[in-house]
């Protein structure tokens, strides 16, 4: 892959996900640096490696969401690595990139469970599309909206629980159902201003403190 044909963009605020860390595994050192400075752009925490044969050991010691893996690599190629990645770790994500792809080496990547398969040189929306999918699978990827609800709900359990109060009775101060406020407390349901202030004035704070620092 050419280093020319992705560009750093920073894309972590508008994208929503918490920090998600990747592992690259490239022989070529001037790739692993390239998508080194490519990945932390977009706010990921990153780790590469350009000999293949420390993944293993590598995947052990650390917790990892993803992992990018080239295919063409001397002396251990990326399906032997992916191989005993899987030994080890049945869950990290892996995508495969190369710069040679065939249909034989396409099955076997998806029969060790790899998430996708890319020709490189790849476009930079078309990596990061590769990256959100993986991402939302995980759970780590939210849109702005889903983040704002996120927090929302969490700062309200937060607040209950530092004043001892149960569900019902908050919704009983609220003038507010359990149902609702379950649903709310767990992003899974939005809330009207009403009801946020509602919910602030019954727990002695200000509606803008429901918000956090989003």
């Amino acid at each position: 892959m050419q280093a020319e044909t992705l560009t750093a963009r920073s894309t972590s605020a508008s994208r929503g996900f918490s920090s998600a860390r990747v592992l690259v595994i490239d022989d070529d050192r001037d790739v692993c640096e390239f998508m080194e400075t490519f990945l932390e752009g977009d706010g990921f925490e990153v780790k590469t490696l350009s000999k293949p044969e420390e993944a293993v050991d590598e995947i052990r010691r650390g917790e990892y969401h993803l992992v990018i893996l080239d295919l063409m690599m001397p002396g251990m190629d990326g399906l032997s690595v992916l191989e005993e990645i899987r030994k080890h770790d049945s869950d990290v994500a892996v995508v495969i990139y190369t710069g040679y792809p065939s249909l034989e080496t396409a099955v076997r990547s998806m029969k060790l469970d790899a998430i996708d398969y890319l020709k490189k040189p790849f476009v930079p929306d078309e990596f990061r599309e590769v990256i959100d999918r993986v991402l939302r699978k995980k759970g780590l990827l939210r849109s702005p909206e889903e983040e704002l609800l996120r927090s929302i709900g969490e700062n309200i359990r937060r607040l209950r629980h530092e004043r001892g109060l149960t569900l019902k009775q908050l919704g009983r101060r609220a003038s507010l159902s359990v149902s609702l406020l379950s649903q709310i407390e767990r992003a899974e349901s939005s809330a009207s201003i009403s009801s946020l202030y509602r919910v602030a004035t019954a727990l002695d704070t200000r509606i803008s403190d429901l918000f956090g620092d989003f």
